[in-house]
């Protein structure tokens, strides 16, 4: 097989049609209102709820400081209890509130955390669990649900990948204290960057909007420490504009997520993820494990190589959190064995509206080449 001409990259952010956003922004022109709340912003806000099927909602500059501020506003103490296999993002909000994350091992099926592993890490200093939905795929929500009210813990859910995920027609934003997602520009759905915090309990919004905004309540009084964490007019443009085309996009990454697994279902030594019953999926990524044994090289070996053709997958996540530089020192690596097998197998294909199917068939052919070579 001959390497593609043009660079296959394993993401490609979503444009609208470009008319639709400079009418979007316009509006700010005739406003003159930039930031802090604007007419945009209060507008995204409604939309997106509406959307999500929650009830409260709270905007925010990015993901990584909406969960940083939930983890604030509700005063954790101690120990949390996480995944390793994620993003530094979540590990990081944690210990930069002077917490220390607890690591739990994950599920071979779902790479979601191991619901009957958490009742044993959790000690008379444990405050939280935050759960992450990996890849879209939800969480065992109920049983987390269960563990937290037997031992009275906060959940917060890192919701990143799971924009419009419903799980038995109830919107994903809705299960644990805060759910928090991320409107990177890569992500499924985006408004440039930003984060969302989603809540049933009404009284996290004073707290909220007082974090976000340098803990100011009035023009002379500044009652906590807080950040500069709003969401601007600009993305809150972009947001809007994007919720017009975010199911036709889910529909398309649908189509794409249904070819690879038709294609690569009789290819040993390749597992991919399928969708859950009940649960309305995004197929914001879409990884595959390598079983080397099986397909007869290694992940790395295999990600080199479809380099070699011009595709530029990701090992995802890799390495683990608990194998950070930053964090090693605190950890022992043995503690979370199926995440260490997952991360060090795992590889995300390219996976984004744009994405032929023509290419895509390419992509999984050169895969059966190399394993074949």
């Amino acid at each position: 097989m001959k390497k593609f001409k043009e660079p296959i990259f394993v993401t490609k952010s979503f444009l609208p049609p470009i008319e639709d956003y400079k009418k979007e922004i316009k509006k700010i022109w005739d406003s003159n209102w930039l930031t802090n709340n604007g007419p945009l912003h209060n507008e995204f806000k409604k939309k997106v709820s509406e959307y999500l099927k929650v009830k409260n909602s709270t905007l925010f500059v990015n993901g990584h400081l909406a969960l940083d501020i939930a983890i604030k506003s509700l005063n954790l103490k101690g120990e949390v209890i996480t995944t390793p296999f994620t993003f530094a993002s979540t590990t990081h909000a944690i210990k930069m509130n002077g917490l220390k994350p607890v690591f739990c091992d994950i599920e071979l099926v779902s790479y979601n955390i191991d619901v009957t592993k958490i009742e044993k890490l959790i000690t008379e200093q444990t405050s939280a669990i935050i759960p992450v939905h990996v890849f879209g795929n939800p969480c065992n929500v109920k049983k987390i649900r269960k563990i937290a009210q037997k031992y009275n813990l906060k959940v917060i859910y890192d919701a990143a990948h799971t924009f419009g995920v419903e799980i038995d027609g109830k919107g994903v934003g809705n299960f644990g204290d805060v759910s928090m997602f991320s409107l990177h520009a890569t992500k499924v759905f985006h408004s440039i960057e930003g984060g969302i915090l989603t809540y049933n309990n009404n009284n996290y919004k004073e707290k909220f909007d007082l974090f976000k905004n340098f803990g100011i309540t009035g023009p002379e009084k500044v009652e906590v420490v807080g950040l500069n964490a709003k969401m601007n007019e600009f993305q809150a443009a972009m947001g809007i504009v994007n919720l017009k085309y975010i199911d036709d996009e889910i529909e398309k990454r649908k189509k794409i997520a249904y070819e690879y697994r038709k294609l690569l279902k009789d290819i040993k030594g390749i597992k991919v993820l399928e969708d859950i019953e009940g649960v309305k999926h995004n197929y914001s990524y879409f990884p595959i494990l390598i079983n080397e044994n099986e397909f007869g090289i290694n992940r790395d070996e295999l990600f080199d190589k479809l380099n070699e053709y011009n595709i530029f997958p990701r090992k995802y996540f890799y390495p683990l959190c608990n194998e950070y530089d930053c964090y090693r020192d605190d950890y022992n690596i043995k503690e979370t064995p199926n995440a260490k097998y997952v991360a060090d197998r795992i590889i995300t294909l390219p996976m984004y509206s744009q994405l032929s199917i023509d290419n895509i068939e390419k992509i999984v052919d050169i895969i059966k080449g190399i394993k074949n070579e």
